[in-house]
């Protein structure tokens, strides 16, 4: 089979993923073997793939194909989120660019809109994901608006609602003037600005003292209904009882007294405005404060400021200092920056706004949630952001569940009268409309006197039950693919939502189903540039996916990201480890090219036989490596395990020790061997470079119609003769040292010299000196007593070697004082470790064990240095 010259992925990873879809490798039913599931983190349906997902579905990709080739039924759905807001947002932008403004449209006309624009942009990240080899069940893909996804999500509000879980109140929120909604904390960003500061003098109501307060937001004084300082404040106690007067309105606020304030801050006093900051709200229900909400929903000013009605909230800014200013209460204004908090998909700077909204009660919900982390029923990788973890939950506070969008899970309530708690919650009209009839005692009313809620459900609260519904779960909790598949075994997903989605779908999985929804949590880490920062369009430091895939292919892309990104720590990126990633594969297929390219015939030799024997173990070794490391999502680690095995043991030292004298044929059974190993290697690496490994192992044998690598086994772990492993990397050290004093010579690595060695155990060299021999061009290999005369010594371990030259006496001995020294200062620190009662006493007994290894290996290596130097006269 004639083999190109050079690996073109444009040819191979559309051909394979084609394949690999006509032949429905990656869906999954249920059967007798023991499932595997992973739900995808639904991508915004607004979205395309950056570097983060990137990172995230490689990794699910890879544990979800090892999974499918260790026998298991594999099983990963895909689907995407509708995102309420994001999407939203994109709409007005296109029928805005249109001339069409939401408030001239109905809500059904909105949608209708809403839709168009799913059906033509929603997929792009979908087929992204293919792109980048994601081996998804793509008869699955999910949608968080699909019509049984949509009314799982209703029913579990009336569940809860039912359940005393659900109600509606008047809260504070983080609310978007631009888009007129509420928002998650999770939707919103704050930026650094530059502001002012400033100092207002409030006069002390019956006297001509004033108390100065500083703010950045002087609008707001219209609002303001009380002064606090701190009760230990020597400045202000004589204030107690006392009055201050609000400019402009001339209202009498009470000055209050409470440790929340910092009196080593500013003036140390506060202006209180409960209706329009979260602290003041919180303090405003502790002293039993009034409320005066003076912003409407636009974020201008309404009837309640009595001043610059129906004017924007940053117009007013600048008019309320002029106008206190002339007034002489302005006592002067101060440049600073200061954060702002921001809608994420408006930009509009967030104001904090009481507003009715529906809220769900989580402190019982969070109990089972909690639980299962301290119990490790559920397991956080990394471990450390269990904390995290267990401080949210520990301080939860209920959660606003409603958005002032049209696109999105509508409240299922239904009013029927004029009365605020006029309404009853039901999954359909026709329910409500039963229920309203035994609320209101009116067995007159119709559908048509029912008015359903305008606000839609927080994105979160759909997605929160996304791996109940992927199985459709909530509907039927009874049906065979659900009991089959879940509980799913991992959640790949990013810190930054730990508390917004992973936690709350804990929490929804032990409430609907009691049970947990995955086993484990990998957290990945943020991909950052070479200089540490966060990736964005605005920086242009975010390539294009595609364009990277384009240049480099998607298994460079994928082993790109996979050089140097440790479960939870921030990956540092940089194209060049995606060119690492396409010149890894490049070598993959040189080397298959070689191999390939060999005539055979004969019996084994010697030299092949041992390098055989070393590159069996070594393959093992690294096998029972890379699964424990696998095991514990070190996916990076695993694949730089492999990366050396293959770049180095494999081609560097195994196919240099089987391949034959220029003129000569390897023998049949290193042949055959060394086509094995590259179809074991292939299978390990599959998972993390699907498409170069399904053309290798296409290219190895003929292969049947639907033998795919991705449906072949996993290579099982045999025992590993670990000295074998460690004389093998003994003698690779020993032949990079006598090329090394060949270069230093000047002696052609052509001319055949003969080696001396002093030896621990000569049988273990003995074995792998046919090896060595041709490695090293060596013309005999000795074992000896003693270093002969005009050789150089030189160590591996704690073996000597001597190679024949004629040496300067005092350049040798210069040589060997300094190895000795630095071997003296290395037993040192070692000494030191060991005689440390706390590193005693806590260390594992393996690492203990390691140190004292060191130890005797450096007492070694300087009696031989020592007796060389006496050697030397």
């Amino acid at each position: 089979m004639e083999i190109q010259k050079t690996y073109d992925p444009s040819q191979t990873e559309e051909k394979w993923y084609q394949n690999w879809s006509e032949n429905n490798y990656f869906h999954s039913t249920p059967d007798e073997r023991e499932a595997y599931t992973i739900v995808i983190p639904p991508p915004n349906v607004t979205g395309v793939l950056h570097l983060g997902h990137t990172l995230n579905n490689t990794i699910q990709d890879i544990l979800i194909r090892r999974a499918r080739m260790l026998g298991k039924n594999a099983c990963w759905v895909p689907g995407t989120d509708h995102a309420s807001i994001a999407t939203e947002n994109k709409v007005i932008e296109m029928l805005e660019k249109e001339g069409i403004h939401k408030k001239d449209l109905t809500r059904e006309e909105f949608l209708k809109h809403a839709w168009e624009w799913k059906e033509k942009y929603g997929g792009i990240i979908l087929s992204q994901l293919k792109k980048l080899g994601c081996s998804c069940d793509w008869e699955r893909t999910n949608f968080t608006m699909n019509p049984s996804y949509y009314d799982s999500v209703i029913k579990v509000f009336v569940d809860l609602f039912n359940d005393g879980k659900i109600y509606r109140g008047v809260r504070m929120v983080n609310w978007d003037p631009k888009r007129k909604t509420a928002l998650s904390d999770e939707e919103v960003y704050h930026k650094e600005v530059n502001s002012k500061l400033y100092y207002l003098a409030y006069a002390i109501e019956g006297s001509d003292e004033k108390i100065t307060i500083a703010t950045t937001r002087p609008e707001t004084i219209l609002g303001d209904t009380a002064i606090c300082v701190h009760p230990e404040d020597e400045r202000y106690t004589h204030l107690k009882g006392k009055k201050a007067i609000v400019p402009m309105v001339n209202r009498a606020i009470p000055i209050i007294f409470d440790e929340y304030v910092d009196k080593e801050f500013g003036t140390g006093s506060l202006k209180v405005t409960p209706a329009h900051d979260i602290n003041d709200y919180n303090l405003g229900i502790k002293h039993n404060l009034e409320t005066i909400e003076i912003l409407d929903d636009s974020g201008c000013l309404n009837e309640n400021a009595q001043f610059y009605i129906g004017e924007d909230r940053f117009v007013v800014r600048k008019k309320i200092a002029k106008d206190l200013d002339e007034a002489g209460i302005l006592v002067k204004v101060e440049d600073i920056q200061n954060k702002v908090a921001c809608s994420e998909r408006s930009h509009a700077v967030i104001e904090p706004k009481l507003s009715m909204q529906w809220f769900c009660k989580m402190e019982e919900l969070a109990k089972p949630a909690l639980d299962a982390i301290k119990n490790e029923e559920i397991k956080l990788v990394p471990k450390n952001l269990e904390n995290t973890y267990n401080h949210w939950m520990e301080n939860i506070k209920d959660w606003c569940v409603s958005r002032q969008l049209w696109w999105g899970h509508r409240i299922p309530a239904f009013y029927y009268g004029s009365n605020t708690n006029d309404y009853v919650v039901a999954e359909t009209a026709e329910k409500a409309l039963e229920l309203a009839k035994e609320k209101s005692g009116n067995a007159s009313l119709t559908v048509a006197d029912l008015k359903q809620d305008e606000d839609v459900m927080d994105t979160w609260f759909s997605s929160w039950i996304w791996p109940q519904a992927s199985f459709n779960g909530i509907l039927d909790p009874e049906n065979e693919e659900f009991k089959y598949y879940f509980p799913t075994d991992v959640l790949v997903t990013g810190q930054d939502i730990i508390f917004f989605w992973v936690a709350r779908m804990i929490m929804s999985g032990y409430y609907f189903d009691q049970s947990r929804p995955f086993q484990d949590v990998y957290f990945t880490g943020m991909v950052r540039d070479e200089k540490g920062r966060k990736m964005s369009k605005s920086l242009g430091n975010s390539p294009d996916l595609l364009k990277l895939i384009e240049k480099y292919s998607a298994d460079g892309v994928r082993a790109g990201v996979l050089y140097s990104s440790p479960a939870g720590n921030d990956l540092l990126f940089a194209e060049k480890q995606c060119e690492q990633g396409r010149n890894f594969a490049n070598k993959i297929w040189n080397a298959f090219r070689l191999v390939k390219g060999w005539e055979h015939e004969g019996e084994l030799r010697d030299y092949e036989s041992i390098a055989i024997t070393a590159f069996e173990n070594k393959i093992q070794a690294a096998l029972a490596e890379v699964n424990d490391l696998i095991e514990k999502y070190r996916l990076s680690d695993a694949f730089m395990q492999l990366y050396k095995l293959i770049w180095d043991d494999f081609c560097s030292w195994y196919l240099e020790g089987v391949k034959p004298a220029f003129g000569e044929k390897i023998s049949t059974p290193a042949y055959e061997a060394s086509i094995g190993f590259f179809e074991t290697l292939m299978k390990m690496l599959h998972p993390y470079m699907p498409f170069i490994t399904e053309e290798i192992y296409q290219l190895i044998a003929e292969r049947g119609v639907k033998d795919s690598i991705m449906m072949s086994d996993w290579p099982t772990l045999t025992n590993v003769d670990q000295s074998i492993v460690k004389q093998a990397n003994a003698a690779e050290e020993l032949i990079s040292q006598v090329r090394k004093i060949r270069n230093q010579h000047g002696i052609s690595p052509k001319d055949a010299v003969a080696l001396s060695a002093k030896v621990q155990s000569a049988e273990a060299w003995n074995q792998f000196a046919p090896m060595v021999m041709k490695l090293a061009n060596l013309s005999e290999f000795n074992i000896v007593t003693s270093q002969p005369e005009s050789t150089q010594q030189f160590m591996v371990g704690t073996d000597e070697f001597f190679f024949p030259v004629e040496i300067d006496v005092n350049a040798e001995r210069e040589r060997l004082e300094k190895e000795l020294n630095y071997n003296k200062g290395f037993l040192n620190g070692v000494m030191k470790k060991l005689g440390n009662e706390k590193f005693m006493a806590g260390a594992p007994e393996q690492v203990v064990a390691a140190e004292m290894k060191k130890k005797a290996d450096a007492e070694e290596k300087i009696k031989s240095i020592e007796e060389s130097l006496a050697q030397l006269g």
